[in-house]
């Protein structure tokens, strides 16, 4: 049976939301999806766009993606009725594409029961993509609901205040427990949104700021005296490297870009011509023709690590070409291509220019 943490004298649950509340008012982020603390009027729209784009990815990254978004897509109405390539493109570079995929999917159910979002987080799983925290974050920060928010920077806050020690992932349902002990009925939005700050800010996973901490007071890991040690995360397992080429097919000041299967990796974006790597192996199907041998492209991807060898040919010299677009070479920027196949390409015009 999983352990729950317990309240201890120095870790009361019903003083953690009062006292961080009054931390927040006076601290809190001014970020672009946000109102002021206490404040009314947050758009779901804007809440959920926001919360798909900051996993795995840091608020200083996903501020111009946002802000390119809601200018050209200011409503889910609007964004449901986006081109499929057009959204894939301006996601671009902010990786995880799934969640790309899965943006629109959600956009056009919310479109489809009338352009309003779900106001409880069980209608609100029930969408496409929606997962447990960004559900529970949508119903709580958009409509004030009482959920129990634990993202990252939550789970760091709640593990040194309980003192869990229990490695990650196991210790995860004495976290949420813990969290759900702490989460209040009023400003449910709010004190997520505050245990947040204070995680990226404050609790941070290095030389955390304990002294300028409102749950100083209510934290057994300082008690302990090595807050930084916490939470106990599992080994990790060393990362497969796999290899691969890249094709650069230049044509008349124009390159070929292809367009990836809609599932899969980067599924639905615009690529180079590659050999069919993988996650679970290298290249193999290779082009024939002939080429030159251009650098090597390093990218880091969740799974793996990628060594992609960049293969250079005129199309006046290939026989038979992958079906595809093509695109202005001075324009390729404008291409939302991935990151790793950006890489390639600005490789590819530097070896180009170089001669």
């Amino acid at each position: 049976m999983q352990a729950r943490a317990q309240p201890t004298p120095n870790c009361d649950p019903a003083q953690i939301a009062p006292d961080l509340l009054v931390w927040y008012d006076a601290n809190a982020r001014r970020l672009p999806w946000r109102v002021a603390p206490g404040g009314l009027g947050t758009d779901p729209y804007k809440v959920w766009l926001s919360e798909v784009m900051l996993q795995q990815t840091t608020v200083a990254a996903v501020g111009p993606y946002f802000a390119k978004f809601t200018e050209r897509w200011p409503t889910v109405i609007d964004l449901a009725a986006a081109d499929d390539a057009d959204v894939m493109a301006a996601w671009a570079g902010l990786g995880y594409y799934a969640r790309a995929r899965n943006l629109l999917a959600c956009a056009r159910a919310v479109a489809a029961m009338g352009g309003t979002f779900p106001d409880t987080e069980e209608a609100l799983r029930a969408l496409p993509g929606l997962g447990e925290y960004t559900a529970a974050a949508v119903a709580a920060i958009a409509f004030g609901r009482r959920a129990v928010v634990v993202d990252a920077n939550v789970e760091r806050v709640i593990a040194r205040l309980f003192a869990i020690d229990e490695p990650l992932p196991a210790a995860k349902p004495a976290i949420r427990f813990a969290a759900g002990q702490a989460t209040p009925d009023a400003r449910a939005g709010d004190f997520a949104q505050a245990m947040m700050d204070l995680g990226a800010t404050i609790c941070t996973a290095r030389s955390p700021r304990c002294m300028l901490c409102p749950l100083r007071a209510h934290c057994r890991a300082l008690v302990d005296g090595a807050p930084e040690r916490l939470p106990v995360k599992a080994a990790k397992k060393p990362k497969p490297t796999r290899t691969g080429r890249a094709y650069w097919i230049e044509r008349d000041g124009k390159v070929l870009l292809v367009k990836r299967r809609p599932s899969g990796m980067l599924g639905g974006m615009r690529a180079l011509p590659d050999d069919a790597w993988s996650a679970r192996s290298d290249g193999a199907d290779a082009l024939g023709g002939t080429w030159q041998t251009g650098g090597v492209v390093r990218h880091s991807f969740t799974h793996f690590d990628l060594e992609l060898q960049l293969m250079l040919c005129g199309a006046a010299e290939l026989d038979n070409l992958p079906a595809g677009e093509w695109w202005p070479v001075d324009r390729i920027e404008a291409a939302g291509l991935p990151t790793v196949f950006a890489k390639a390409a600005r490789l590819a015009i530097a070896e180009r220019d170089a001669g």
